[in-house]
């Protein structure tokens, strides 16, 4: 399928689930140094995570999202029940505040707001850094690319709930079936006929999107 092939991945290593276990309970017990070792683990991943769901995202719009996201952490990580890896219940979180984020682009646009633009944001003073996935290609293949991650991001954003979840799980926060299926609270099989379904709605859409511009959705 040309959409599904045109989705960005994010890979990374998952951590221990004892060592996570540990973690979460002397955060939970108010371990400051616990909470350094949690943000050190998971905010560079979130940062990525944030910035492949929404390209027109800045560096300093991944901070500001990213800084809600911890703060969500913080407040509901009592919360967090531990059938699925802490990072992907913090994947969760991070897509719900960015989707917000954006939104609240939207109306201050609509509104004539204008929304700042940094080229280079300095890093928070918590020192804490994002580091943004980056093939370094020329010039027009960066606009091209750009133009047609946007349109997949209009693709994905036409879906609605549940499908741009299960969808934004599976393909950007590389999360697997069984992942996906403890967060979302599924059984496994039907993870499997939703992500399916969700993606050839996904397919029919992008298709719509990439021909109004006349452009290939599988050169993305």
């Amino acid at each position: 399928m040309l959409a599904k092939a045109a989705l960005l991945r994010y890979t990374d290593c998952p951590m221990n689930p004892n060592a996570e276990a540990d973690l979460i309970a002397r955060c939970r017990r108010g371990e400051a140094q616990a909470w350094d070792e949690l943000f050190d683990l998971h905010y560079a991943a979130a940062g990525r995570f944030v910035f492949q769901l929404a390209p027109q995202f800045n560096r300093e719009d991944v901070e500001e999202i990213c800084q809600e996201t911890f703060l969500s952490v913080i407040k509901s990580l009592e919360s967090f029940n531990g059938r699925s890896q802490l990072q992907t219940w913090l994947f969760r979180i991070a897509a719900n505040k960015a989707r917000d984020y954006r939104e609240r682009q939207r109306a201050a646009k609509r509104g004539g707001g204008q929304m700042p633009i940094s080229l280079q944001a300095e890093n928070r003073e918590d020192g804490l850094t994002i580091d943004p996935p980056s093939d370094a290609p020329a010039p027009d293949a960066t606009a091209i690319n750009a133009e047609r991650i946007a349109l997949m991001r209009e693709a994905l954003d036409q879906l609605g709930e549940p499908c741009r979840e299960i969808i934004e799980l599976r393909y950007f926060g590389d999360l697997s079936y069984e992942e996906i299926s403890n967060t979302l609270q599924l059984n496994v099989k039907t993870v499997s006929s939703r992500l399916s379904k969700c993606l050839d709605h996904f397919e029919e859409i992008a298709r719509n999107v990439f021909s109004r511009e006349n452009i290939a959705p599988s050169s993305v």
